[in-house]
């Protein structure tokens, strides 16, 4: 499929996608038809995009109901939105802005609020709200870039701005923007690679705990080793022997010399740490 039509990551001081192309309809709604078998390894005939993609259904529905939204039927629009709504569970305003190839994978739960745009080749798992914060007049839903993934269950909300290539984890709850090439997890939602350089970057502030019981395996690997040498190698001379034994006694007493200082270390970091969090 051409795709170097794609309009790039440009949006206006309202966090509006600037559109600088209009398909006609038809040309949409064939890209939608086309995008499952291209987004899903699942799929396997024509057939099951009109029984096993409500999102696809929903999508394609929206693309009329915004024409005549577009157009001033508002009523008209909200009316098929509705009537999709109750077939597909999938609820999206008609003054929405979706762009092509926008893929609605699974699809039940999802909410697309009416100021939310939306980029070319998004993709969109089941149980995500793209939702308001607010109740003004003004734009007060998310704007998602090109090639974004939105996982199931995420809530992206307010008048922010996810980048081109970001990735929402699944059930995550996005408050802020999200950078370009970024993914954001958790509740509410922290950019983790972009924090990850940084922290690599900085001093680290919290207190680093040996691993004692490693430390001790290691140990007990060491002595059984010794030992092991201890009866292969005994000399049969007396005088050798003591000789022998007394140059493993001193690999061992130093390994115990190592084991005793880590349990030190790890006894003041336990303390320390306690004190900083008292």
């Amino acid at each position: 499929m051409n795709t170097n039509n794609t309009q790039h990551n440009v949006i206006d001081s309202s966090n509006n996608i600037i559109h600088k192309e209009f398909p006609s309809l038809w040309e949409q709604i064939k890209e939608d038809f086309t995008t499952p078998q291209l987004k899903d390894p699942a799929f396997n005939h024509f057939l099951e995009l009109f029984l096993n993609y409500p999102g696809l259904i929903a999508i394609v529905h929206y693309r009329i109901a915004h024409r005549f939204y577009r157009k001033g039927f508002k009523l008209l629009a909200r009316l098929i939105m509705g009537w999709t709504q109750f077939i597909t569970n999938i609820d999206i305003h008609p003054a929405a802005y979706i762009g092509r190839r926008v893929f609605i994978d699974h699809g039940i739960g999802v909410v697309i609020g009416e100021t939310t745009q939306i980029g070319n080749d998004v993709t969109i798992y089941q149980g995500v709200s793209l939702g308001g914060v607010s109740l003004e007049r003004t734009k007060r839903h998310p704007t998602i870039l090109h090639n974004a993934i939105i996982g199931a269950g995420a809530k992206v909300l307010g008048d922010i701005v996810i980048g081109e290539h970001a990735k929402i984890g699944s059930n995550s709850v996005v408050i802020k923007d999200v950078p370009d090439q970024s993914t954001a997890v958790g509740i509410p939602a922290r950019v983790i690679n972009k924090e990850d350089k940084q922290e690599k970057n900085e001093k680290p502030t919290r207190t680093k705990l040996p691993d004692v019981d490693q430390s001790m395996f290691e140990y007990m690997l060491c002595r059984i080793k010794i030992l092991e040498d201890i009866l292969t190698n005994m000399p049969d001379d007396n005088t050798k022997c003591k000789d022998f034994l007394r140059k493993r006694s001193d690999e061992l007493s130093t390994k115990e010399k190592e084991l005793g200082k880590a349990y030190e270390e790890f006894l003041q970091a336990l303390h320390k740490r306690d004190k900083t969090n008292s």
